[in-house]
């Protein structure tokens, strides 16, 4: 059992598609969300993108006292914090923005409050300048898109974050079924996203030199290494490849061909034309499916994946 001081009701300040996603992740797991959003039909909107995800949460699985009914809504965001446990933020990533938000959190919640930012790229060092009261109560909780159904959590301190803060966090993130990774230094867009725009480096290379399709990449990718992936990390995959030797031996053997071909990557300039090859290569690959359809099938198979894994668990 944690020895932290459970976290049981939650404010969600921003209710795009990450704060929405969070809000339906909060409720399926049976905690108290206050959202708040000012933009026009927030509520309504957020209703809606709860509404659509509860079949996939409920197949899933739903923690005992899991209720739709445990959200509240309001545009004021003084009423919108008032008691709660945690503050999940999801705003624009604007550093101002968030400045001044933080700052205003900070003056109206008590010091053990966490203030999680959702934030893709900005360092929460230049954030928590805002809050210069209680600056050791703000931590990243980035998660993966969307977050309802993708596992991630990367949790990033920035200079004056408490070691407190930053474990209790991990811990409330893994206590509802999250995979948490602590990034132990700052750097721009954490760690998943670097190495998914390491990936999209080459393979809009690829793609743009006419090496191959889109569809073509998508389908070296998702039936070659990315099936490995979804099961093992890229750690873990080099151990096993380097048979009974393991990682010694793959390095051994394979640390001077990966430094060479490191040297042949591409660096692709997406200047119009190469923006438009590349979007035309895609809308081959997609045809006539629409977005709602491309995200109902993605959807089917990482709920597939989740519920594999779990069983293996």
């Amino acid at each position: 059992m944690s020895h932290f001081k459970p976290i049981r009701q939650v404010a969600v300040i921003g209710t795009g598609v990450i704060g929405a996603s969070w809000a339906a992740f909060y409720l399926a797991k049976g905690l108290d969300v206050i959202a708040t959003d000012v933009a026009p039909d927030a509520e309504a909107a957020l209703k809606k993108y709860i509404d659509n995800a509860w079949p996939a949460l409920e197949s899933l699985g739903l923690t005992p006292g899991a209720s739709q009914m445990r959200l509240y809504f309001t545009t004021d965001l003084p009423e919108a914090v008032k008691g709660v446990d945690l503050v999940q933020e999801n705003g624009p990533e604007r550093l101002d923005f968030k400045q001044k938000l933080y700052g205003q959190l900070d003056a109206l919640l008590p010091p053990e409050v966490i203030i999680a930012s959702s934030s893709s790229g900005l360092p929460m060092s230049q954030i928590q300048l805002g809050a210069p009261s209680h600056p050791e109560r703000c931590v990243i909780g980035h998660p993966f898109n969307p977050p309802h159904l993708m596992p991630l959590v990367e949790v990033v301190g920035g200079e004056k974050t408490s070691e407190h803060t930053i474990l209790r966090a991990m811990d409330f993130y893994a206590s509802l079924g999250k995979e948490t990774v602590r990034i132990n230094k700052e750097m721009p867009g954490h760690v998943a996203n670097r190495l998914q725009a390491a990936l999209a480096r080459e393979v809009y290379y690829l793609v743009s030199e006419g090496i191959l399709s889109a569809g073509d990449v998508d389908k070296a990718l998702t039936a070659g290494p990315g099936l490995r992936w979804g099961i093992m990390g890229n750690m873990m995959l080099n151990h096993l490849g380097g048979g009974p030797g393991g990682i010694e031996h793959f390095l051994q053997q394979f640390a001077g061909p990966l430094k060479t071909s490191w040297g042949s990557l591409g660096s692709p300039e997406l200047t119009p034309e190469v923006q438009k090859k590349l979007i035309d290569s895609v809308h081959e690959e997609v045809g006539s499916r629409s977005i709602e359809e491309l995200a109902a099938e993605r959807d089917e198979l990482l709920i597939g994946l989740l519920k594999l894994r779990a069983n293996l668990a």
